[in-house]
């Protein structure tokens, strides 16, 4: 698949090539995103380099993860990056993170939900699941302001720097922006004690 570009009314999200190597390694040098991400730490210039040239290209082009930069459309001015990535043919992980300088503002918040809204119309999945390591409350939040549903905490689902550590995990359903899904979703009812 050839990259795609979504606008939203604050954003301008693209993909990141070659010339926006020097600005990914610039602010994955944030300690706040190697803490909470799988970035590697420390994060070298030929760790971005890797990343824009080869990773982001690669995931494109073979449908396994769709990764754009988190721009302000006056500027190429990077407030973040977020992935998704697919996890099966009806279901997607989004991944992301926020520069510094840019946090508080509810850009992340707007481009997980463009990117969701993207996914279910655009590659028919049903749902997007969100997983951050339990205390990332930042995360948690762009989650949950992005309609997020929290299912659970999951022991040893995530390895951080080497580490495997407990998560948390929430889910985001067509019918959560008014969208339909591609098979009927029938929750369970529950029984009267």
């Amino acid at each position: 698949m050839e990259p795609v570009t979504l606008t939203t009314d604050r954003l301008l999200m693209r993909t990141v090539g070659q010339k926006d190597a020097d600005t990914v390694y610039e602010a994955a040098q944030d300690p706040d995103i190697q803490r909470w991400t799988t970035i590697p730490s420390p994060y070298l210039r030929e760790h971005a380099h890797s990343f824009t040239e080869e990773l982001v290209p690669e995931g494109w082009q073979n449908g396994s993860m769709f990764t754009w930069g988190l721009y302000l459309p006056e500027g190429e001015d990077l407030v973040g990056m977020l992935g998704l990535t697919m996890r099966s043919m009806s279901e997607a992980e989004v991944g992301f993170w926020g520069t510094k300088e840019h946090r508080g503002n509810g850009y992340v918040t707007e481009a997980v939900i463009a990117a969701a809204r993207w996914a279910f119309v655009q590659l028919s999945i049903d749902r997007v699941e969100w997983r951050a390591e339990v205390g990332n409350r930042p995360s948690r939040a762009v989650a949950e302001r992005a309609g997020f549903t929290l299912e659970g905490t999951l022991r040893s689902a995530i390895v951080q720097q080497g580490v495997r550590r407990d998560c948390w995990v929430g889910s985001l359903l067509p019918s959560d922006l008014a969208l339909p899904s591609t098979a009927p979703y029938l929750p369970p009812r529950e029984q009267p004690a």
